[in-house]
Order: structure tokens, then sequence, then C-alpha cells
């Protein structure tokens, strides 16, 4: 008897766990059924040789077939990508409010030339208005940087005093969209002006659409990530020390990884 094994995985590469894997023959009977592991990989054994149809299906994902042929060696398929329901389509227009539970703003400096330090944002809030057409939408995010946390509370306190943050005199961040360009269907620039220790200047999100689909609570959400680079220079956070050979203790240049839940409303 021979097998069809491979992996389930969501488009930015995530194992799909708990999927169903049918085979069936070319007379449209199913002659084997898998669940897929942690890992997203599955195993359907017990097969007969020749021609079967490999119907793959998630939670949440959209359900793919495809045609094998089935040696007595069995055959490998690699990985099935899942396209995600709603995955195609656009958010509805409307106000979608960001759900910082669900939610994360991180940023990442380069420390001492070779390696990096990570410190997220955890209180924020804001919305995102979809508009039709799609590129009139817009964006407004207001961050507290008292809530930064990078896993040690000394260096917290240092960014939060005025070589960094300067919390007392700055309570809040801002960044407010003012463009957006559609680079294909599921990737977009966002332009807009970010407010960081009362200096506002240009900052681009590089951002990925992650699809549409409805909640546990009767509701709709829409996934987005977003990424850019702010030069600390920039926003008057010039604060360093310089190391052996020149090399700065914290890198000038800030990496910014976001990812959002945003609900409909």
């Amino acid at each position: 008897m021979s097998e069809v094994y491979g992996r389930l995985s969501s488009p930015d590469g995530w194992p799909i766990v708990g999927g169903t894997v049918t085979v069936v023959d070319a007379t449209g009977v199913q002659r084997g059924r898998a669940t897929s592991r942690a890992d997203g990989g599955f195993t359907v054994d017990g097969l007969d040789p020749g021609t079967h149809t490999v119907v793959a299906a998630g939670a949440g994902y959209e359900p793919s077939a495809r045609s094998v042929a089935v040696g007595p060696a069995g055959i490998g398929l690699g990985v099935l990508e899942l396209t995600r329901a709603g995955g195609e389509m656009l958010p509805a227009p409307g106000t979608w409010r960001i759900d910082p539970q669900h939610s994360s703003i991180q940023a990442t400096a380069l420390h001492l030339g070779m390696s990096r330090i990570h410190g997220r944002l955890r209180r924020f809030g804001g919305q995102i208005v979809v508009a039709d057409p799609l590129e009139n939408s817009s964006v407004e995010v207001t961050i507290d940087p008292s809530s930064v946390d990078s896993d040690d509370d000394t260096r917290d306190e240092h960014l939060r005093a005025p070589d960094f943050l300067d919390v007392a005199a700055h309570p809040e961040i801002g960044y407010k969209s003012d463009g957006l360009t559609r680079l294909d269907p599921r990737h977009w620039r966002v332009d807009g002006v970010l407010t960081l220790k009362g200096v506002s200047g240009p900052a681009a999100l590089q951002v990925t659409y992650g699809g549409t689909g409805p909640d546990l609570w009767g509701g709709t959400r829409a996934a987005f990530t977003a990424t850019t680079e702010i030069s600390r220079d920039d926003f008057a956070i010039d604060w360093n020390q310089s190391v052996l050979a020149g090399v700065l203790a914290v890198g000038r240049t800030l990496r910014i990884d976001i990812d959002i839940q945003a609900v409909l409303t």
C-alpha cells in the first residue's frame, strides 16, 4: 500500500494545525483521510497506486484540490499552501477599530553593532477608515510611550527618561496617514506623519493585508502587518554611548514591526 504526505501552510508560512486532507480515487470514492499535526504535516496511508485527488481544507481557509499519481513508493506533496477565506477580498468600507489585545507594536534596535534588542509598546489604540475607493482610506493611531517594555526594568526606566522618549514631557506618540498606494492585491504603502517626542516627520509603512473574516463574537475582523524604519536622530532621540572602535551602544535606526487586528464597527 502507498501513502501521500506533505505539510499544510498559510500564505505567510505558518503551519495549519487541525486541517483535513482527504484522498479520493478516480471513481470518486474516499480512500483515506488525515488531520494535520502541530507542524502542519500530514500522512494519508493505505492507498492503492493510481490517480487520486487530494483535497486539503482548514478552518478559515479556502479548500484546495489537486490530482496526483500515487506510485508504489507513495508521493510527497511538499507544502500545500491554503489561501485564507476572504483573503483576496478588500476590507468593507467603514470604520475599523484597532483591537490592542490582538495587535502588537515592536521596535528593534542594533546593540553594540552586532545584536538586536527589542521593545514593545503595550498601550495603544486607533482606527482605520476604509473608503471607496480604497486609496482614500486613512489610519490614525495613538500610543502611550510609558508602556514601553523591553523585558528589563532598568532599561525601560531609561527609555522613558528625557534621553529617549521623555514621557513626562511628551505623553503621547501619534501617527496619521496622508496617502495610500496600492502595490498589488495584498501589499500597500501607507504614507503618513509620525509625531514622536514632540517632533513630527514622515514615516511610510509597508503594509501586507492578511484578509478579512468573522470572529468568535459575531463581528468581522481584518488583519494587517506593517513595517517601517526610522532614524532616532530625526525625532530628537539622539542619546548614545560610543564604545570601542567607534561602535555605538544603540543603533541610530529603529525598525518598527506592527501586527494589527481591526474590528468593523
